[in-house]
C-alpha cells in the first residue's frame, strides 16, 4: 500500500515527550506519585518536565500546592494533553517571577486562587511565562532525539509528515537531512512568531526539496476543548458565562495573511470552536478576494482541526479551496467531553463526512504528542467513531463515519498532494515516489476492530527499505 502520512504532528514536542514523564494517567494521585518518584532522583533545582495530564478524567485540576508537596526542591512544568495548558509548582512560578500582581498576557491567562494569587495553572499564551525559563535542547541534541522519534514513526508506517513546531526543530531536521538520516518526508510549517524572519529572508511556501520543504505560517485563532478555551458562538453547556478564548479574529488574520501572501507564504490556522472557525473562514474569504484583485497565485491555505463548525459553514471550506487538516483520533478521545461541554452541537463535531461531501480536500493526522501517532488507530477512529472498547456500538454520530477507502485517501495521496512536491507521492503508480508499506493482512478484509492493531512488516521511502521483516 502507499506509505501513510501524518498531516498534523509536533515533531519536537513528540521527540521531547519520549524523554519526559508520561502523565496520561487515570487519577491526580497517580500523576503526583510519578512526579514524586522523578523528584527523588533529580538534583536540587533541576527541572522536572512531563506531558499528558487531563483534568477531565480527574475530579479536579491540580494545583501548585499539590506539586509543592511532592517536589519541594525542583521547579516542575507539566503540559496538558491538549498542549493548551500547563501545571506548575511554586518553584516554577518563582523562576518566572509570577506573583499575585502579575497581569495576564494578551493571548492567555493565569489560573488564580480566590485571593488573586497564582494557583499553578497556565492557559494558552501564559504557558510561555514559565516555558521560556527552561533551557531548550540544542539543535544537535534535538536532532538525536528526533532520529529516535522519526524511526518510530517510520516503523508505524508513516513515510511523510506535516510538522508544526518551531525553528529549532527546523534546524534539527536540516542536520538530519545533511547527515542522510531523515527517513521520511517533512512539510515544515513555522509559527507566526517566526514570520517576520521568514519574510526578511525571502522564504516562500514550497521552498526546499521533497524531503524537507517549507510549508505555511501557523496562527492560533482559539484554544482547545479540554481547558474550554475553544471559541464558541454559544457558551459552553457546563459554563454558561464561558464562550472560550478568541485569540485572533477575522480582521487580524486577514492583515497577517496579506502580509504573508505578498511574499508568497500561505497560512495554516488553528481553529477548534465554531466561532473561531467562522472567523477564520471569513478571513480566508476576504484573503481569496484580495488574491484575485491583486492577480496573485492562490496560495495553499489550510485550517487545522475544525473540530466543530456551525452547519452554515460546512460548505465554505470547499468553496474557499482550503485544506481541511483534521485528526480522527480526537473524536474517540473527546466524545464524552464534547457532549458534556457542547451538548447537541456535537452533531457537527469532527464532521468528516459532511465536509468530504462538499468536495473539500481533507488530510488526516494525529496531533502527536496530544494523541498517539499510530496511523492505524486514526484509520480505525475514522471508519468506526468508536472507542477501542467498541463503544458506542453504532459509532458516535455515525453519519460522519468514512469508509476505509475514503479514510486512506486522507492518510496517503491527499496529504502528499498538500505538500506540493515535485513528483507524486501517496500512490503506487508509475512516476510516483517509491514510498510504500507492506502489511501481512489486507485491511479491507479484516474486522475493523482489528485495524487499530495493524503494524507494517515493511516500510520503504524513496526506494529504500527502512523496515523489512519478511
Amino acid at each position: 500500500m502507499p506509505g501513510l502520512w501524518d498531516a498534523h504532528i509536533h515533531l519536537e514536542k513528540y521527540a521531547q515527550s519520549l524523554h519526559q514523564l508520561d502523565l496520561e494517567l487515570p487519577s491526580l494521585q497517580d500523576c503526583l506519585a510519578r512526579v514524586r518518584a522523578a523528584a527523588a532522583h533529580a538534583s536540587p533545582g533541576e527541572w522536572i518536565l512531563g506531558h499528558g495530564w487531563n483534568q477531565n478524567k480527574w475530579d479536579r485540576y491540580g494545583t501548585a500546592a499539590d506539586l509543592d508537596r511532592v517536589a519541594p526542591d525542583n521547579p516542575v512544568y507539566l503540559t496538558a494533553k491538549s498542549l493548551h495548558a500547563a501545571w506548575v509548582n511554586s518553584r516554577a512560578l518563582e523562576a518566572a517571577g509570577i506573583v499575585a500582581e502579575s497581569p495576564d498576557p494578551p493571548d492567555g491567562y493565569l489560573g488564580r486562587r480566590e485571593d488573586g494569587a497564582p494557583n499553578g495553572l497556565l492557559f494558552e499564551g501564559a504557558m510561555r511565562l514559565v516555558s521560556s525559563r527552561i533551557e531548550p535542547p540544542s539543535p544537535q541534541t534535538l536532532a538525536a532525539w528526533l532520529r529516535t522519534a522519526l524511526n518510530e514513526l517510520v516503523a508505524a508506517g508513516i513515510t511523510g509528515v506535516h510538522d508544526f513546531d518551531g525553528p529549532r526543530c527546523f534546524q534539527a531536521l536540516q542536520i538530519l537531512r545533511e547527515q542522510g538520516d531523515l527517513p521520511l518526508r517533512v512539510l515544515k510549517h513555522l509559527p507566526h512568531d517566526e514570520m517576520k524572519k521568514a519574510l526578511a529572508l525571502g522564504l516562500r511556501t514550497g521552498f526546499g526539496d521533497d524531503f524537507l520543504r517549507l510549508g505555511n505560517i501557523k496562527l492560533f485563532a482559539d484554544g482547545a476543548l479540554g481547558p474550554r478555551t475553544a471559541s464558541m458562538l454559544e457558551p459552553y453547556s457546563t459554563d454558561p458565562d464561558n464562550y472560550g478564548s478568541l485569540l485572533l479574529g477575522r480582521d487580524e488574520i486577514l492583515r497577517i495573511g496579506i502580509e504573508a501572501a505578498e511574499q508568497g507564504i500561505a497560512l495554516a490556522v488553528h481553529a477548534i470552536g465554531d466561532r473561531a472557525n467562522r472567523e477564520v473562514l471569513d478571513a480566508f474569504e476576504a484573503l481569496r478576494t484580495w488574491e484575485v484583485e491583486k492577480t496573485t497565485r492562490p496560495l495553499p491555505h489550510r485550517m487545522e482541526h475544525l473540530q466543530i463548525l456551525h452547519p452554515d459553514d460546512i460548505q465554505r471550506v470547499a468553496e474557499l479551496r482550503l485544506v481541511a487538516s483534521m485528526q480522527p483520533i480526537h473524536a474517540i478521545s473527546d466524545m464524552t467531553m464534547a457532549e458534556e461541554h457542547w451538548g447537541p452541537r456535537t452533531r457537527w463535531a469532527y464532521a468528516w463526512q459532511s465536509i468530504r461531501r462538499t468536495g473539500a480536500s481533507i488530510v488526516f493526522g494525529s496531533d502527536a504528542p496530544v494523541e498517539p501517532p499510530n496511523p492505524f488507530l486514526g484509520l480505525y477512529a475514522a471508519i468506526s467513531r468508536r472507542r477501542l472498547d467498541g463503544t458506542p456500538p453504532e459509532g458516535w454520530v455515525p453519519e460522519e463515519r468514512l469508509d476505509l477507502s475514503e479514510a486512506l485517501a486522507c492518510y496517503t495521496w491527499r496529504p502528499a498532494d498538500a505538500a506540493h512536491m515535485d513528483r507524486p507521492a501517496g500512490r503506487i503508480s508509475p512516476g510516483s515516489y517509491a514510498d510504500l508499506i507492506v502489511l501481512d493482512t489486507d485491511p479491507f478484509e479484516m474486522d475493523p476492530r482489528e485495524l487499530a492493531g495493524l503494524s507494517p512488516v515493511g516500510v520503504m521511502t524513496n526506494g529504500e527499505w527502512r523496515v523489512r521483516a519478511f
